[in-house]
C-alpha cells in the first residue's frame, strides 16, 4: 500500500476509533458508575504511558515546562471528560459524537493565537447552521425539552473548546514532548479521580470480562493508540487532510450508535446530523482558510512570491472523546469521550 494510503487510513482509523468511543463508554456507564469509569480509563492508560516513557528512557527526564504546563492543562481534561461520560450516560450515542463537534467552531472563537483581527462573516454563519443543527437534535421526535445529556454534550463541546485553546496558548513556542504532557495530564486525572471514586471502587470486582473490555478498549485504543496513531499519521501528511479524515468522527459515531446501539433517526435528528456535519466542515475550512491568508499577508513582501509557506502540522491529540487526557487533536478536530 502506497504511503500516502497508508497514512489515510490509519487516520480514518482514529477517526473510527474516537467515534465508537461514546458507544463504549454508554455501555461501560451502564454497569459502573461515572467516576469509577474514568478512573479506570484514566488508570489503566497511566500505566499504559508509563511503559511507553520508561521504554523510551533516552529521551531524557521530563522537563520544567512539561510538568508545569501538564498540570493545568491535566485538571482541564480531566473536566471536559466528567461532563462528557455523564453526557453521553444520558443521550445516544449517536447523539453525542455529533454535539461534541461543535467544538470545531467554538475553538477558534476562543483561540485568539497568531491571529489577527475578526473571523469573517461565512465562519459565523457555519456556527449558526451547526447550533440549528443541536437544536434539531436534541428534539428527538419532535420539539419539546431537551434531554439532560444532550445539554450536558453541548456545555462538553464548549468546555474542550476553552481546553483546546489553553493547550495552544501554553505550548505556543515551547518545546514539549507531547508523549511526556500526555503522561502529566493523565496522572493528574488519575489522582483526581482516585478519591471521589474510591468509595465504589469495589464494584470494578463484579463488572465481569465484558466490562473490562469496554474499559480497556476505552483506555488502550481510544486513548493511548489513537494518540499514538495520530501523531504518526499527521506527520506524513499536511494539516488540512488531516483534519479532513480525522472530522469524520462525528459521522462514525452516528454510524456505530444506529448500528450496533439501535439509535434511531427521526427525520427531524437525521436533518440534524446533516447540518451538523455541513456545519463543521464549513466552519472548519473557513477558519483555515482565514488563517492561511493572514499568515500571507503578514509574510514580508519579498518572501511572498519566494516559495509556498509550509504546511503547519496540528497540534497532537488529547482524547475523549481523545486519548484520555492527552494533547486534544487539531483545533478544527472534535475529540471523543
Amino acid at each position: 500500500m502506497p504511503d500516502a494510503r497508508r497514512t489515510d487510513a490509519v487516520l480514518l482509523l482514529v477517526a473510527l476509533v474516537w467515534g465508537s468511543s461514546y458507544l463504549s463508554a454508554q455501555t461501560a456507564t451502564a454497569v459502573l458508575p461515572v467516576l469509577v469509569v474514568l478512573f479506570a480509563r484514566y488508570a489503566l492508560s497511566a500505566l499504559a504511558c508509563l511503559g511507553l516513557v520508561a521504554a523510551g528512557r533516552g529521551s531524557g527526564p521530563w522537563t520544567r515546562d512539561e510538568i508545569r504546563i501538564g498540570l493545568p492543562l491535566g485538571v482541564t481534561q480531566a473536566a471536559v471528560l466528567v461532563v462528557e461520560t455523564y453526557g453521553v450516560a444520558h443521550t445516544s450515542a449517536a447523539n453525542a459524537g455529533l454535539i461534541i463537534s461543535l467544538t470545531i467552531v467554538i475553538t477558534p472563537l476562543l483561540d485568539r493565537t497568531g491571529r489577527g483581527g475578526g473571523l469573517p462573516p461565512a465562519f459565523y454563519a457555519a456556527a449558526g447552521v451547526c447550533l440549528l443543527a443541536v437544536g434539531l437534535l436534541m428534539s428527538g421526535d419532535g420539539f419539546h425539552e431537551p434531554r439532560l445529556g444532550d445539554l450536558l454534550m453541548l456545555g462538553a463541546a464548549v468546555i474542550r473548546a476553552g481546553h483546546v485553546a489553553l493547550v495552544g496558548r501554553l505550548t505556543a513556542g515551547r518545546a514539549i514532548r507531547p508523549l511526556r504532557l500526555t503522561t502529566v495530564q493523565i496522572l493528574v486525572g488519575t489522582a483526581l479521580f482516585l478519591v471521589p471514586a474510591s468509595g465504589d471502587l469495589s464494584t470494578l470486582v463484579h463488572v465481569g470480562a465484558a466490562g473490562w473490555a469496554q474499559l480497556l478498549y476505552l483506555a488502550l485504543f481510544c486513548s493511548v493508540f489513537a494518540f499514538l496513531a495520530q501523531t504518526w499519521a499527521v506527520q506524513r501528511t499536511s494539516a488540512s487532510r488531516a483534519s479532513l479524515l480525522l472530522g469524520t468522527e462525528p459521522i462514525w459515531a452516528a454510524a456505530v450508535g444506529i448500528a450496533l446501539a439501535g439509535d434511531h433517526f427521526t427525520p427531524l435528528t437525521a436533518l440534524g446530523a446533516a447540518l451538523m456535519v455541513t456545519g463543521t466542515y464549513w466552519g472548519q475550512s473557513t477558519e483555515r482558510a482565514h488563517r492561511a491568508t493572514k499568515a500571507a499577508r503578514s509574510a514580508p513582501s519579498g518572501a511572498r512570491g519566494a516559495a509556498p509557506p509550509a504546511l503547519t502540522r496540528p497540534q497532537p491529540k488529547t482524547d475523549p472523546q481523545e486519548a484520555t487526557a492527552c494533547p486534544p487533536p487539531p483545533p478544527t478536530t472534535p475529540t471523543p469521550v
